[in-house]
């Protein structure tokens, strides 16, 4: 067997990510060296998404930045993997020639084959079946070490009208909760402190295996391993139990911030697109969430321009905005997918979808603005993830901030601090939709804990194994 250089790319969600971080695990293992950028490999793994038209754009820029080393020499060949590969099989190899071989969404685990394939210039084409699911954990992590996503199930049975998903990702097919847990401990003592628990919808976990929802049991057994945060995206509204906000409520690792993605809130759009809930429904699960979780901070997405959204029912959708007051909100113009039911249907133009967005997104900017003035003053714990030296600021998050997704908070400090460290902050003004402070100074005894706790763990970690 011949060892290359092989460098990955991976775009997308961070579901897609943890599908990279297999495939590096995997070639890495094989004896493969795995290189930090494209320059100088002799395979570079483009593992793309797919899911809407600025995602297939983001993965096209990719592959022609990458063919464009491969032209000077610096790139020996093209792999591509992921969502775009598994929805345009047919049609890569004509619109995209200089890609030298694809990986489906089933077939992540035929990389070191690839590899091999593709260097002995051997056609590559491994699409396997979209509905196995790849229950080895191992992997190289490719977050900070002190982040690390557990994947608890892939694909989708919600089969939303707009949305292409189940037939790239397959059908819904949770983990087995033992092999998340021993996956969850190594993490833990390979030093991760925030673990972000993921699916396309989380809620619905364990469903598959015995009819029954077992996120709750799930995150209780997860909070009783060494994480400092533990956060969850996505929850699904109609399968957001009563026994899972106790749980969320009552575990104080668990952070109080819910990624709760609704798309709609009028009843005839919500139904078209085959949700399971109604406005009502979603009126009371947030009013329930808000009373049951103090300090909650919510995130949802949006999509402005669905079939059926007349001016009234764009016009509903902002009023439902500024009632419920959603913390954070990412919101989107209509995309009407090829395949899709919702792509069919009439609606609104691309240039007027693209309007109602941006009107959208402005609402949702007061709010956000609102919500920052009215934290001033609050001390949070915040975890630092760097220095910004032009900005002479260390930056991080609080448990209101999800990484990649969400601002930074700004703050100054009079001594150093390392990245994937805990600090108080004591929040005093915004910056550019973002918030700033300085380190507040921790108590005599807390500080005493905190060291106590870190010298306990140095006796005990765990060697690591996640690279």
């Amino acid at each position: 067997m011949n060892y290359y250089k092989v460098a990955f790319i991976s775009l997308g969600c961070d579901k897609n990510r943890i599908n990279c971080e297999q495939m590096m695990f995997l070639a890495q293992a094989a004896g493969h060296q795995l290189l930090p950028e494209p320059e100088g490999a002799d395979v570079c793994v483009i593992n793309t998404c797919g899911f809407i038209d600025a995602a297939k754009e983001e993965a096209i820029a990719a592959i022609l930045r990458v063919a464009a080393l491969k032209e000077a020499g610096l790139v020996g060949k093209i792999l591509v993997s992921g969502c775009l590969a598994q929805r345009y099989r047919g049609e890569i190899p004509d619109s995209l020639p200089e890609v030298d071989g694809m990986l489906g969404t089933g077939s992540y685990t035929d990389i070191v084959q690839a590899i091999q394939d593709v260097m002995g210039e051997r056609p590559v084409d491994f699409h396997g079946n979209i509905n196995r699911t790849n229950d080895d954990g191992q992997r190289v992590l490719s977050t900070p070490e002190y982040l690390a996503y557990l994947k608890i199930a892939e694909g989708c049975d919600n089969h939303c009208a707009y949305c292409v998903i189940p037939s790239l990702r397959g059908k819904y097919r949770s983990r087995p909760m033992n092999e998340l847990l021993d996956e969850a401990a190594e993490l833990a003592s390979a030093g991760v402190k925030e673990l972000i628990v993921t699916a396309q919808d989380i809620t619905r976990y364990g469903t598959d295996l015995n009819g029954e929802h077992q996120l709750a049991k799930l995150l209780k057994e997860l909070c009783k391993l060494d994480f400092h945060w533990i956060r969850l995206h996505y929850l699904y509204p109609t399968d957001t139990t009563d026994e899972l906000i106790d749980v969320i409520a009552s575990e104080p690792k668990i952070v109080k911030y819910l990624d709760i993605p609704i798309q709609h809130c009028n009843d005839t759009i919500l139904k078209a697109m085959n949700r399971r809930d109604t406005k009502a429904d979603l009126l009371a699960l947030l009013k329930k969430l808000r009373e049951k979780v103090p300090g909650l901070v919510l995130r949802t997405s949006l999509i402005a321009g669905l079939p059926y959204e007349d001016d009234a029912a764009f016009e509903e959708l902002c009023d439902f905005l500024r009632e419920v007051r959603i913390e954070r909100a990412g919101v989107f113009p209509f995309s009407p997918e090829d395949g899709t039911k919702a792509a069919l249907m009439e609606h609104v133009d691309m240039e007027e979808a693209q309007r109602r967005a941006e009107l959208a997104v402005d609402v949702q900017s007061d709010i956000i603005d609102a919500y920052n003035d009215s934290i001033l003053g609050e001390e949070r714990e915040v975890l630092c993830e760097g220095y910004d030296s032009q900005a002479q600021m260390f930056y991080g998050r609080s448990y209101a901030e999800s990484p990649d997704i969400d601002g930074r908070i700004w703050f100054t400090a009079d001594s150093e601090i390392a990245p994937g460290s805990f600090v108080n902050v004591r929040l005093t003004g915004t910056m550019d939709g973002e918030t700033t402070g300085k380190k507040h100074p921790a108590p005599l005894g807390a500080l005493c804990a905190i060291h106590r706790k870190n010298l306990f763990s140095a006796r005990f970690r765990y060697r690591k194994i996640y690279f």
